[in-house]
């Protein structure tokens, strides 16, 4: 791993405000541009509060104050050791809602972060007033699929299953975390991945994953998965999301997704008995945000303002 990556790396400067947040028990980094009613950002793997650059300004313009953050182990967020289970992260959100002044808030949250925001809605239904999800199908679905689909969600899922090797950790950062790279790449559209965009895009995401433990606590919110499957608080996490939500949800899918795929994600309006909305956005892989900002930031503020 090159000495030289440390957390400076995502300080990127801009038209929006870096700050350092206590909520949960850790500090987290969050970036905040705007003012108004309070919109949550929570990024995927293998990537950090980049990923909502664009779409964070687009909401400030709009009317919202929009905050990105580094997920708990992320970017200059703190790392601690434990803390990577479902409970933890999703009071992470509710922890940093609060944290940020407000009683609730509109969640934005794509894969793993889409994860995370479908958990914070079950457990704190006040504190979540509206929800998107991108790439990211209900965890019980989820569940569900790795079960029952062993040719399709379980064979797409084969990169998430080699995480669970210990020190793998080591495996991503090698080569400046070229596998990360190769992850991005491998469940992105191909029409985005032949862009400019795409390469500046991953190389930032590379080399915020070899800042000191972010690859260790990454894998470990994965690992926790498969776990706990057979664990009692397993047990009880699957219970409590078996809590249908109240939130309004709205949630979009590319087409050409190969780390959850569409068939996984679309049962997950089942759990919804608010209004709900599925969208499958044509020629996009995992990373939506990324691979079509215009649309899918038309249809955030279409969502939030509804």
């Amino acid at each position: 791993m090159s000495a030289q990556v440390d957390e400076a790396c995502v300080l990127t400067e801009g038209p929006w405000t870096h700050r350092f947040v206590g909520a949960n028990g850790s500090r987290f980094h969050v970036v905040e541009a705007g003012t108004g009613p309070l919109v949550l950002l929570l990024h995927g793997f293998p990537e950090f509060w980049w990923a909502w650059h664009d779409v964070l300004t687009r909401l400030a313009d709009a009317g919202f104050r929009a905050v990105a953050i580094d997920l708990r182990g992320y970017g200059a967020s703190d790392k601690p050791p434990r803390g990577y289970d479902g409970y933890t992260m999703a009071a992470d959100v509710t922890g940093l809602i609060r944290a940020l002044g407000e009683r609730s808030a509109m969640i934005v949250g794509a894969g793993a972060g889409g994860m995370i925001g479908w958990a914070a809605a079950a457990f704190h239904p006040k504190m979540v007033s509206r929800l998107v999800v991108l790439g990211a199908a209900h965890p019980l679905r989820l569940r569900a699929a790795l079960f029952a689909d062993p040719r399709g969600q379980a064979a797409a899922s084969a990169s998430i299953l080699r995480f669970q090797v210990p020190r793998y950790e080591h495996v991503l950062t090698k080569n400046d975390a070229a596998l990360v790279g190769e992850l991005i790449g491998q469940w992105s559209g191909p029409r985005w991945t032949q862009t400019a965009a795409y390469e500046e895009y991953a190389a930032r995401c590379r080399e915020a994953m070899q800042i000191p433990q972010a690859a260790f606590c990454a894998l470990e919110a994965y690992r926790w998965v498969f776990r706990s499957a057979l664990r009692l608080q397993g047990y009880r996490f699957v219970k409590l999301m078996q809590q249908p939500l109240v939130t309004p949800t709205l949630q979009m899918h590319g087409e050409l997704d190969t780390a959850v795929l569409p068939r996984t994600a679309q049962g997950s309006g089942r759990y919804v008995i608010a209004p709900y909305e599925w969208r499958l956005i044509p020629d996009a892989g995992h990373f939506l945000h990324q691979e079509a900002p215009d649309l899918v930031t038309g249809e955030i503020l279409r969502w939030l303002k509804a």
